[in-house]
């Protein structure tokens, strides 16, 4: 059923113009504690919506899972079924593709993780950047603006037509 709640919440976005606050709605309706200015991009709907949290302008790329339950717990413990816990995610925070983010799990504001990570464990120092499986630091803010401030564009409200002339400008140049 989420599943087909989320596909209409997508039409529902594209008919709106790309209204992002669509799909945070559609989430918080289903039971998410959610902040304003978020781009979500992926069905992160689980059995447990009510546990998780996502601060202020955050994004959560495509292919992202919030695994807030786990029954593996029943294979060694016969008296006991599942372990449930909640995950936060801080404000201005940015959710690589395909990461896990797994239960109990709080991430500070101003935290990249990368794409295709798995998170067991939390991090509560702010500005960084965390990688891997499992995740770990694997930098900060600072190196990674510097790193990369040469070859970033900026493409924010560009028609599609002018998105593929500022890119190819840009790697031109380089």
């Amino acid at each position: 059923m989420n599943a087909i709640g989320y596909f209409f919440a997508k039409v529902l976005f594209r008919l709106k113009h790309r209204d992002k606050e669509i799909i945070s709605s559609y989430f918080r309706r289903q039971g998410m504690l959610i902040g304003t200015g978020c781009n979500i991009c992926c069905n992160i709907l689980n059995s447990e919506p009510y546990l998780i949290t996502i601060g202020n302008n955050v994004t959560i790329s495509g292919g992202v899972k919030l695994t807030a339950h786990d029954n593996s717990i029943s294979k060694v413990l016969k008296d006991k079924t599942d372990i449930c816990g909640a995950i936060k995610i801080g404000n201005n925070c940015f959710i690589g593709r395909g990461t896990i983010i797994l239960l109990g799990v709080s991430l500070a504001d101003n935290i990249i993780v990368a794409a295709g990570s798995v998170v067991t464990k939390s991090f509560s120092e702010s500005g960084i950047i965390i990688g891997g499986n499992p995740a770990k630091k694997i930098g900060t803010w600072s190196d990674f603006g510097e790193r990369y401030k040469d070859v970033s564009v900026n493409l924010k409200g560009l028609s599609a037509k002018d998105r593929e002339r500022e890119i190819k400008k840009h790697l031109i140049q380089k």
